[in-house]
């Protein structure tokens, strides 16, 4: 059997205290799932569109950078903003 690999510290733990048993199943499965179903299609949802003024030369580079991730590059910039708003910080995971 493969050895399972880990992204993070954080996944680790939280595999090993599923495989524990610490983890308790919701009194009512269903309703949790369908809320959350839902919010992730308001979260994935992109209705809304922008214009927005960039050098070309950042316009470039994010371009570069987005192909090296394998992503279309106005789905980077989405998930940039959405970080930046959202508070997201790296150094939080490590």
């Amino acid at each position: 059997m493969k050895k399972r690999e880990f992204s993070d510290e954080n996944e680790k733990a939280v595999i090993e205290a599923y495989t524990r048993g610490e983890f308790k199943p919701a009194k009512d499965q269903k309703k949790l799932k369908s809320e959350a179903v839902m919010a992730a299609r308001r979260y994935i949802r992109k209705d809304a569109r922008i214009n927005i003024r960039l050098s070309t030369t950042d316009l470039a580079m994010i371009k570069r950078r987005a192909l090296e991730e394998g992503l279309p590059y106005q789905s980077l910039i989405a998930s940039i903003l959405h970080k930046y708003v959202s508070g997201y910080n790296p150094a939080h995971f490590e």
